[in-house]
This record gives C-alpha cells, sequence and structure tokens, in this order.
C-alpha cells in the first residue's frame, strides 16, 4: 500500500483506488486491498475523526455492509492497513556490516514514522490508544511486539556473525537506537533526517568499538 502511495507522491496526481464490489460468497482479495487503501487515504486528508466506514466504503467502491462483514469499527481497518504497510516497508535488511545496515534502517523507520501516509495512520492509532484500553492492548500485541522483534532483528544477526559480543543486551540497545527517533515523532515534532539518525548510529558504533566497514 506504501508503494503505491509513493506512486502518487511522485506523478504529482491524485489517484483513486481500484474499484471492486465486495459479496457475500466471501472476502475479495481485491476488495480488501480497496478498503486499506481507501482508509489509509481518508485519514491523510481528513485526519482520524474525518474518517468514517460509509467514507472508506464509498472511496473503496465496495458496500458498507461488506467492510462491516470484515472489520467492526474504522480502527479495526486501520489497523489492519498500516499492518500491511509495515509489513511491506520495513524489513531490515543484511548486508553483513551492522553500521551500513542500521544507518539504512533508522532512516527508513524515521521517514516511516514521520512522513510518509502509514506514519498518519501510526500517530493516530497512537492516540486512539491513549483513550481506548481494550485497543491498547490489541495495538501493543500485534504492531508493538512484532516491531520490536523487528527492531531487535538487526542486532541479533550482528552478534551471530560475531559482531557484537554475545551477552550484549538486545532490548536496551534497541531502545537507546529507535526510542529517540519515535520520541521526536510522537512527542517533540523535531528533526529526524539522516542527520539525526547517523548520530544515533555513530554513538552505538562508538560505544561498542566498531566503525563502518569501507
Amino acid at each position: 500500500m506504501a508503494r503505491a502511495t509513493h506512486t502518487t507522491e511522485a506523478s504529482g496526481t491524485s489517484r483513486p483506488g481500484p474499484r471492486h464490489h465486495g459479496n457475500r460468497h466471501g472476502r475479495s482479495e481485491e476488495a480488501r486491498l480497496a478498503v486499506l487503501h481507501a482508509a489509509d487515504g481518508l485519514l491523510v486528508e481528513k485526519g482520524f475523526a474525518g474518517v468514517t466506514m460509509e467514507g472508506i466504503a464509498t472511496r473503496a467502491g465496495v458496500a458498507k455492509q461488506t467492510i462491516y462483514r470484515w472489520w467492526s469499527t474504522k480502527t479495526d481497518v486501520l489497523m489492519d492497513a498500516f499492518l500491511q504497510d509495515v509489513a511491506e516497508d520495513l524489513t531490515a535488511r543484511d548486508s553483513g556490516d551492522i553500521a551500513r545496515d542500521l544507518r539504512v534502517y533508522l532512516r527508513e523507520l524515521a521517514w516511516f514514522l514521520s512522513a510518509s501516509d502509514p506514519g498518519a495512520v501510526f500517530r493516530a492509532l497512537i492516540a486512539q490508544a491513549q483513550h481506548d484500553p481494550v485497543f491498547a492492548q490489541e495495538f501493543r500485541s500485534r504492531y508493538l511486539d512484532e516491531q520490536r522483534r523487528r527492531d531487535r532483528r538487526l542486532l541479533e544477526r550482528a552478534v551471530e556473525r560475531g559482531e557484537l559480543p554475545p551477552d550484549l543486551d538486545l532490548t536496551a540497545e534497541t531502545d537507546q537506537l529507535m526510542g529517540p527517533v519515535y520520541y521526536r515523532v510522537l512527542v517533540t515534532d523535531g528533526p529526524v533526517g539522516k542527520e539525526f539518525t547517523d548520530r544515533l548510529v555513530d554513538a552505538f558504533l562508538a560505544r561498542h568499538g566498531l566503525t563502518a566497514k569501507s
């Protein structure tokens, strides 16, 4: 879904999502994707309060009843849309060089959270979680737990390669690398460009006596 957003931004045009009418015989993948695209787009345009199931249905070209067969609330739709975007766009690479991989990953994470359409969905979901304890628990279990594993995997690979010591506190080191990005995106709204994320990586490398490979 985020890849479609990138194409729209690059072309400078706005294109409606694919239209497909669901039916009672089961979930249509085309219709499902249309609904997720529509929810993403509406949130970016109108904000969380402006997203309705009716609006999603109209934008996606499906019946409202079709959406309700698959999701109970607009938050459920947005959650599924966000999780799909994360799976597509935040996969840590493995070049065999922890310095290079961390630089690339933190830059991508910072852009994803602060500047992409899925990032707007993420910020809306975080806000919703402050007012809805049931959703907050679902958000942690469906996104945050998996995201922490995804973030930590970069360091785990480096331990396996012998670049980092086997007794490294992976949780604490991951928090020191990723936490400032989330803090700026969600709290201070400070810049999270590559200068900022590279400084985080440089500090990590210095703590462990590492340098980037030539």
